[in-house]
């Protein structure tokens, strides 16, 4: 069963009011003014269409619903929680003792109809819900996106597992005065157990919440659930971006993510089907105050119409590992599963576990992504390439080829994506290009793996980038939402790691549908700010960054790197160069010096800034020849 309920709109972006009624905080006050709301008759007055989606969340069967009333003509007549609603003009005609208006900041709303209110009737509304004003940014508008800069953690200690999350107090660089961090961590069950309120840094300064450390604030015992995150007092945007190490006791368990996307979407796409030798685990999230009802979860083999429902309820924010093999026993990698979520969860993490096969045995974590429901092909794609050169990229790295094993499997990533017509070319770091093929008119229950050793055999280059286009040769469809999985495995040690992205335009001064993207201000974006954490000791952070350029742009970048402490004071500053259409493999150490580097400690970062240039940046870990890590960076 899916929610019925607005998360997030690619025209309005995320929608305030579900993280409104759904935060931790909220959901406590709402469970007291049930109780309230249950004691006798009551009315509804629902003037900005809020009902249903409550309902959705918060089971309202309790409750005397005499009637409800709207303000909206247009809704008159439409059945709101089991009644037709009626004019709010009708209310006096009512003796219910209670109204119940279902809108924040009600007040003004109330007085609007105060004359019609039945004489000493008692009024209440989600007023009752609000956060404490010390954490809001904006009280004079309760749903401003800016008061709900919220997103879920997968947070994990035990068994010799670590979690680590690393952001940077962006928000005071935006004008924000004193940002701070509401957490909640919940174990599996949903059930709260820490939550604290702590002041963000300075500007520019490192935030890192470490699950050992966390452990031992609060003299807690193995936990495995959500970290449930509030930036309070923001400014600028409310992107909660982070990144997220997984690391171990053992030298062999490292991993890295990001942040889970804060709006539950219907599906997801690019989960991994496991090889023989591997258990794929989805870790569902439970993204509200409400079960997850048994049958609401399905797990489905891309482009497949045969869909596996998980028979188990999931708790309010509770956190659960489906077993992929449990669901879709017969699927193997490289088939792709298609996650039917029904907007009770953000975006989920999966986690792969050797089986035996190599001792000792191997874990990895990464991330689905949204897939959209929303698009349609778009015919003018196709005809954009006397435009626009090679329209939308997806880049990817392409791993130094003695140690790595550098794989690409394209990934549908909307509804509406019956075909892939792709190409896949690589590169060498100067952006010469030294292989591809054309991968045809791909269809949406492909199972095509490209092993790029075998795309670029000959080439004297040892690393470089590949890029996934779209190919019109054969025909078909596209809708610029084009993603793919990139897997890279340590030759050596059997040490796996992989990241999932979409395609953008890239460097390119004409604009077609918000591309080439911004992310402050409006298209197109052509510069460039990266974040590039350093994660725990004694783990070495390394960067791969790509210049992709959709048409001819500047013929080399420049990129500066900018070395900070855990306080946000700059320490060192690097500048290089990047070929168009080439590539940066890199580690802070090849820059920076031995002191510069123990100055800025573990908790130090570098922000990647070119002025000139959109670049597309991979960040990880190294331990060694033991254990890597890897995925896409993020900016702010």
């Amino acid at each position: 069963m899916a929610l019925n309920i607005e998360t997030f709109s690619n025209a309005k972006g995320g929608n305030a009011f579900f993280k409104a009624i759904g935060h931790p905080l909220a959901a406590r006050e709402a469970a007291r003014l049930l109780r309230d709301l249950s004691a006798g008759p009551l009315v509804v007055y629902d003037p900005l269409g809020f009902a249903k989606a409550f309902a959705e969340i918060y089971d309202l069967s309790n409750l005397d619903i005499a009637a409800v009333y709207v303000q909206d003509l247009e809704d008159i007549g439409s059945e709101i929680l089991g009644r037709q609603a009626q004019p709010v003009t009708d209310l006096p005609g009512s003796s219910a003792p209670k109204v119940f208006v279902t809108a924040f900041d009600a007040g003004r709303l109330i007085d609007h109809i105060r004359h019609l209110l039945p004489q000493g009737a008692e009024v209440v509304s989600l007023d009752a819900l609000r956060l404490p004003e010390a954490m809001l940014t904006n009280s004079r508008n309760y749903l401003d996106s800016l008061n709900f800069a919220t997103n879920l953690v997968f947070f994990r200690e035990g068994g010799g597992h670590h979690t680590r999350l690393a952001t940077a107090n962006y928000w005071s660089g935006y004008g924000a005065k004193a940002p701070s961090a509401w957490c909640c961590l919940m174990d599996e069950n949903g059930q709260p157990l820490a939550e604290w309120d702590d002041p963000l840094p300075g500007a520019g300064a490192s935030v890192v919440i470490d699950s050992k450390e966390v452990r031992e604030r609060f003299g807690l015992g193995d936990f495995c659930g959500s970290l449930f995150l509030h930036i309070c007092g923001i400014a600028g945007h409310d992107i909660v971006k982070y990144a997220l190490d997984t690391y171990g006791d053992s030298d062999e368990v490292l991993s890295c993510t990001h942040d889970a996307n804060s709006w539950p979407a219907d599906l997801y796409g690019g989960l991994p089907a496991p090889k023989e030798d591997e258990r794929v685990l989805l870790w569902v999230q439970n993204s509200h105050p409400a079960p997850v009802p048994a049958g609401s979860v399905g797990l489905n083999l891309m482009g497949e119409p045969e869909i596996s429902w998980l028979d188990r309820e999931i708790p309010p924010f509770g956190t659960l590992a489906i077993d992929t093999a449990d669901l879709l026993p017969a699927a193997r990698w490289p088939q792709q599963i298609e996650v039917q979520a029904g907007k009770h969860f953000v975006r989920p993490r999966y986690e792969v576990l050797a089986n035996g096969a190599m001792n000792p045995p191997r874990q990895r974590i990464a991330h689905a992504n949204v897939e959209r429901v929303d698009l349609k092909p778009d015919p003018r794609i196709p005809e954009l390439s006397n435009l626009l050169g090679k329209g939308f990229i997806l880049p990817a790295p392409i791993l130094p080829r003695g140690r790595f094993r550098s794989l690409a499997l394209p990934t549908p990533m909307s509804t509406c994506q019956a075909n892939l017509p792709l190409a896949l070319y690589a590169y060498d770091p100067e952006g010469k290009e030294i292989g591809g093929k054309s991968l045809g008119k791909l269809p949406r229950n492909h199972a095509t793996l490209v092993d790029i050793d075998d795309l670029v055999d000959g080439a004297e280059t040892d690393w470089g980038h590949m890029e996934l286009v779209y190919d019109f040769a054969e025909g078909g469809e596209a809708d610029g939402w084009l993603h793919g999985l990139f897997r890279y495995e340590d030759k050596a040690s059997g040490h796996i790691a992989e990241t999932s992205f979409g395609a953008h335009v890239f460097n390119a001064v004409l604009t077609y549908k918000s591309e080439p993207q911004s992310y402050a201000g409006r298209a197109p974006g052509l510069s460039t700010r990266l974040f590039l954490s350093f994660g725990p000791e004694p783990y070495a952070p390394v960067c791969h960054l790509i210049y992709p350029a959709s048409t001819p742009w500047h013929a080399r970048s420049e990129t500066h790197l900018m070395l900070y402490d855990q306080d946000g004071q700059q320490i060192a500053e690097h500048e290089v160069q990047i070929a168009c259409g080439g590539s940066l493999l890199w580690q802070p150490a090849d820059f920076f010096s031995a002191a510069d580097m123990r100055k800025a400690g573990p908790a130090g970062y570098v922000i990647i800034r070119d002025m000139t240039c959109r670049l597309f940046g991979y960040h990880g870990l190294m331990n060694g020849e033991k254990a890597f890590s890897f995925d896409h960076m993020f900016g702010f």
